[in-house]
């Protein structure tokens, strides 16, 4: 029978409904949701899917163990009874990479990083019978997270967070994350069947996660992963999954995805990223999707296509993040033209401005607050421009 695990999907801070609903399409059962965090339960094909498959999610994480711990001892014996042995191969060596302690009597995080390490470290050099780890190569990265004295070790499946999808090697001083974007438009409520228009596409993120999820193209299925690396990995289920994922491409449909910017090196970025979207599919189709528009416009200047209604979703300028917040509110104030030129239009807009509706002039129909990286933003959307 094949072995079922514990993983976690890590997230925004204000997404995991986003990312509880991918992980329940994939058939899988979810554990518990909460803070940036989605647990759920998956055998080694569905890591691999979740791995490729998740569009809103940072990490995937597999748990090694979970238990109660109040004092150092019950810490390092909890983390010496976890088979290392079993998921990191010789020649790898550790890392606890990140460790979060809330309402538990085990606070000091550095204490516990080396409390962790020490235990790791010591079951893999008796089951490998060696005096020490190997440093400078390959590593598993190990994070830890106590609440209320229950200790849950995970270990890395990633590698590079999954928002760094790889078609995006054009960026600005502050881009928005992939994996933000993917749950932004899902929170919107955008369907493919609907026009989608980003007036402040930058160097295309918007338009290139939502043209991936109207060609059911994978946000992973042009990278590697950790789990490649450890001894639960299985290549031959690996593939499977990926032809599982290339099967279900098509470009067949119509995808209405248009964007523009004032700035034309970021237009063109914009177009050379969503080129790049297409790579893990070189030499595996001849068909040519009809691709996102991008245009060197203003915001002031764009307007809707003729008898069409659909949504704008956009990123515009942050004030604190690009360092002119007088400048951004000016153009905050410049925005209720959309209303006049996309009548009828939805709006989801996403900004680290708790006063974005101030200088619009018109309360939104709901607003959700979101992590964008490390910082902390709101979701606005008017269901009617």
């Amino acid at each position: 029978m094949p072995k079922v695990f514990t993983a976690a999907a890590l997230c925004a801070v204000g997404a995991e409904k986003v990312v509880s609903n991918e992980i329940r399409k994939m058939g899988l059962k979810i554990e518990e949701s909460g803070f940036g965090r989605v647990r759920f339960k998956a055998g080694l094909a569905d890591l691999y899917r979740s791995l490729i498959g998740l569009y809103a999610a940072d990490r995937v994480l597999l748990e090694a163990g979970r238990f109660p711990a109040a004092d150092f001892d019950a810490l390092f014996n909890g983390v010496k009874a976890i088979a290392w042995e079993e998921f990191v191969p010789g020649g790898m060596g550790l890392r606890v990479d990140k460790v979060r302690s809330n309402r538990s009597r085990l606070r000091a995080e550095t204490s516990i990083q080396a409390i962790v390490h020490k235990a790791a470290a010591g079951r893999l050099c008796e089951k490998q019978g060696i005096l020490k780890l190997p440093e400078g190569g390959d590593e598993a990265e190990i994070r830890v997270y106590v609440e209320k004295d229950n200790v849950s070790i995970l270990l890395d499946l990633s590698g590079e967070p999954l928002f760094k999808r790889g078609y995006r090697t054009e960026g600005g001083a502050a881009p928005l994350r992939e994996t933000t974007a993917a749950a932004i438009i899902r929170m919107a409520g955008w369907k493919r069947k609907f026009p989608l228009y980003d007036p402040f596409c930058g160097y295309g993120t918007i338009a290139a996660e939502a043209a991936l999820y109207a060609w059911d193209l994978a946000p992973g299925l042009g990278r590697h992963f950790t789990l490649e690396k450890l001894l639960i990995s299985d290549r031959a289920q690996e593939l499977q999954i990926r032809n599982e994922f290339l099967s279900k491409v098509d470009f067949s449909r119509l995808v209405r995805i248009s964007g523009s910017d004032a700035d034309p090196s970021a237009a063109l970025g914009a177009k050379a990223n969503l080129e790049r979207m297409l790579r893990p599919l070189t030499g595996r189709t001849e068909m040519r999707p009809s691709m996102p528009e991008i245009k060197v416009l203003a915001m002031q200047e764009a307007s809707a296509p003729a008898g069409e209604s659909g949504f704008i979703i956009t990123n515009p300028p942050y004030g604190k993040r690009l360092g002119d917040l007088a400048e951004t509110e000016t153009l905050y104030a410049q925005m209720p033209v959309l209303a006049k030129r996309f009548s009828g239009w939805k709006l989801a807009l996403i900004t680290d401005h708790p006063g974005f509706e101030s200088f619009f002039g018109r309360k939104a129909d709901s607003c959700k607050e979101i992590t964008n990286g490390a910082i902390q933003t709101f979701l606005y959307q008017y269901d009617k421009l």
